[in-house]
């Protein structure tokens, strides 16, 4: 909550300020009188309900629901009883009133939105069940629970994160870390997937900020000087689009976008690329009012204006999109392609309608209120999304740290689109195989298939499909699921029909399992025993206390033993340490001492360096503390890290570097490199590393094609100084084009 000390002059101005702000932008979404008065009754409520109250940051309190509230409105376009609900938000559980007080003064509507915001912010205080679930996970479920009673209260939950990410620079480190590792495993994707692309790019950036703050500096300057060199290129590109389009009877107005701090970094990283290779750095958007009075429809008048502005403009042919016929599954909808200008460069541009654009804008909260007018269908992708999540929120065979990895995925899937033979076009997730369209299609389908058939050519049910392919389901009556198959569906549906039909089998499986088990122990030299079978569940994350679930996990085969010995190990590892080291981190380490990365003989700090994204000194790192003591490093954008702070947040640990200490440690990393091949090259390339920097090459691997040469060098490093130095000498060599570092 905060402090509590009287309110200056200045604070009450700031107040009565920010509060007719959103007065201002409310009086758009109110219908009449009594719902602007209902507003200000709220906040009268609110304003007395935190009176004196501060912030972290020193501010009134009362600035952030209203904060929340102008989101809310503004980003989102929700009406006045949510804009209601967002004034009222904390009051209940930071003051002495209930909901029943609420529900009396304001409705029940606004009551139950409240009380839905308020369970959500309660986590779960039962920790003998700690091993069994995640807090988090158990409150993050609660978030997409509301989706069954009032999706207005996901809507203003993330209205309220946003702005808690706003202020997070007042917050301690590691509960900063712990929020921003949340935003991004969950309500980032969930605002995406809510079509709510303001908000989702605001959190990206703030998350960029802290987690990489070199790399959000870095991009953001280039970004604005860039802007600074091109807008004038910009404004000439539009400027005969302008005429084409007022001389072809268009009422349309055309805005200018560059891509967002974020973006470019997750592009860099995920293509292997350098700013200066990033073509679609700038967007122009073109919002057409559609004309009522010709035959063509909406969709008809973006197909029109692309092929004016196409008359124009060179385009890229393999960057066209066409979400116009094929709206996102959160419902977005536009005709994107991206042009050569005049002058050389590429810049994106998207064809929306007016309609088009406010879903857009302000995502599920426009997709409703047109859906009301007749624009959507009776059962949008968006509705059909949320139909989902509710089946896997209710399904009782799915705990919650399970729920939120089902969901984690759900949400930052893409979709392709399939034809059946008849020609009838399907969405399914990218990725998805020939035995994940059989089950979609019908459960008997997927349960008796034996092959498919792919653009008229044979294959097997694990072929993945890709976007445009025609398939045939091949069945066979007396066929049915087998274990393997689930080594290869990407679906939930499939996996889920899967495994009922196997849980039908379950005594059998159970009893293979055990067997399994029982002859890989015995070769290993062990007995199975219960205290065998509780250390293997921790090590296998089998979060159940049924050792029969252990079994049949291994019985169908989700389970491997192939690292049995290893698992084993570890779990007697943990063991034998945990009243050692972990004891006295928990106990005899004070809060405010660093946890310092030492290899110094007298560090009682131990720790190891997670493979997933080798971090090296001077990387901005997070650590999670193990039973045994143990904090594995990871870098604080690493994708591993962000999923583990969103279930376990009272593991971080934010670990610091002790350079002194770190000059004895190497420390594995990959450069990736592209350029243009000569004589020398490689000798160039190895001698500078070897013997000028004397850095020691684990690996080199690098091939030509062409006259262009592309490939990677494992090396180590001491620290990210040395790293940076290595990278500016080889961008100085004669033909390499990029040297940027990757994952391994």
């Amino acid at each position: 909550m905060g402090s509590v000390s009287e309110f200056s002059q200045h604070d009450h101005e700031v107040i009565a300020r920010e509060y007719a702000d959103l007065k201002e932008a409310a009086r758009k979404r109110c219908s009449d009188q009594s719902e602007l008065d209902m507003i200000q009754k709220a906040f009268d409520f609110a304003n007395e309900a935190h009176k004196g109250v501060r912030r972290r940051s020193g501010e009134p309190y009362i600035l952030h629901p209203i904060a929340v509230a102008k989101i809310v409105v503004s980003n989102i376009g929700l009406g006045y009883k949510s804009i209601v609900a967002a004034l009222l938000h904390d009051v209940v559980e930071d003051t002495s009133y209930t909901i029943d007080d609420l529900r009396s003064l304001f409705g029940d509507k606004v009551a139950t939105l409240v009380e839905g915001l308020t369970k959500i912010k309660t986590v779960l205080d039962n920790e003998d069940k700690a091993q069994q679930k995640s807090m988090q996970a158990e409150n993050f479920k609660r978030i997409l629970l509301t989706l069954n009673d009032d999706v207005r209260v996901v809507l203003i939950k993330l209205a309220d994160r946003l702005h808690n990410c706003r202020t997070i620079e007042y917050m301690p480190e590691h509960k900063r870390d712990k929020i921003l590792s949340e935003t991004m495993f969950v309500f980032i994707p969930l605002a995406h997937r809510l079509g709510l692309y303001g908000i989702k790019s605001e959190m990206e950036d703030i998350w960029l900020r802290y987690k990489e703050p070199e790399a959000f500096h870095e991009i953001t300057a280039k970004i604005n000087r860039n802007v600074i060199d091109k807008d004038k290129e910009i404004n000439d590109f539009i400027a005969p689009i302008e005429a084409s389009l007022r001389k072809a009877g268009f009422k349309f107005e055309i805005k200018k976008r560059v891509k967002t701090p974020y973006s470019i970094w997750n592009k860099m990283n995920n293509k292997r690329i350098d700013f200066e290779q990033i073509y679609d750095l700038y967007a122009v958007r073109i919002i057409f009012d559609p004309d009522e009075a010709t035959n063509e429809t909406e969709r008809d008048q973006c197909y029109h204006i692309f092929s004016i502005i196409t008359a124009i403009y060179r385009y890229k042919a393999d960057r066209v999109r066409d979400w116009v016929n094929y709206p996102k599954n959160n419902g977005y909808e536009a005709l994107h392609c991206t042009l050569m200008s005049h002058t050389g460069i590429w810049i994106e541009v998207q064809i929306r309608s007016r309609r088009m654009n406010e879903v857009a804008e302000k995502g599920i909260a426009a997709h409703w209120a047109y859906k009301k007018d007749g624009f959507a269908g009776s059962e949008s992708e968006m509705d059909k999304w949320i139909t989902k999540v509710k089946e896997i929120l209710v399904n009782p065979d799915v705990n919650a740290l399970d729920l939120l990895d089902l969901i984690h995925n759900d949400l930052i899937k893409t979709d392709i689109f399939v034809f059946t033979p008849k020609g009838e076009q399907k969405s399914i997730e990218k990725g998805a195989t020939a035995l994940d369209f059989a089950y979609s299609i019908h459960t008997q389908i997927g349960n008796k298939a034996i092959a498919a058939k792919v653009n008229l050519k044979l294959v097997p049910l694990s072929y993945v499909l890709k976007t445009g392919d025609q398939v045939e389901i091949i069945t066979a009556e007396n066929e049915k699921p087998k274990r393997e198959w689930l080594d290869f569906v990407k679906t939930r549906k499939a996996k889920s029909i899967i495994m009922d039909y196997l849980k039908g089998e379950r005594l059998e499986s159970v009893k293979i399992g055990k067997r399994m088990l029982g002859d890989q122990l015995e070769a290993l030299g062990y007995k199975m025993s219960d205290k065998i079978v509780n250390m293997l569940m921790k090590g296998y994350e089998v979060y159940d206390s049924r050792p029969e679930e252990l079994f049949f996990r291994i019985g169908i085969g989700t389970i491997k033993l192939s690292n049995l010995s290893e698992v084993l190990k570890k779990a007697h590892e943990q063991k034998k340490s945990s009243s050692g080291l972990f004891n006295w981190f928990k106990k005899e380490r004070k809060d405010d001492e660093d946890y310092v990365i030492s290899d110094s003989t007298d560090s009682r700090n131990r720790y190891v360096i997670a493979t997933c994204c080798n971090p090296i000194p001077g990387d901005s790192v997070i650590g999670f503390l193990a039973s045994d003591g143990t904090v594995t490093v990871h870098k604080r954008s690493c994708e591993k890290a962000n999923g583990m702070a969103s279930k376990f947040g009272d593991k971080i640990i934010i670990p610091k570097w002790e350079h002194a200490k770190t000059q004895n440690l190497s420390f594995l990393v990959r450069l990736s490199l592209k350029g243009f091949d000569r004589i020398g090259m490689i000798n160039d390339i190895t001698r500078y590393i070897s013997f000028v920097m004397s850095v020691n090459i684990r690996k080199f691997c690098l091939g030509t094609e062409d006259g262009v040469f592309e490939g990677y060098i494992d090396l180590y490093v001491h620290e990210m100084g040395d790293l940076d130095k290595l990278i500016k000498r080889l961008q100085k060599i004669e033909g390499i084009q990029s040297v940027i570092r990757t994952d391994l």
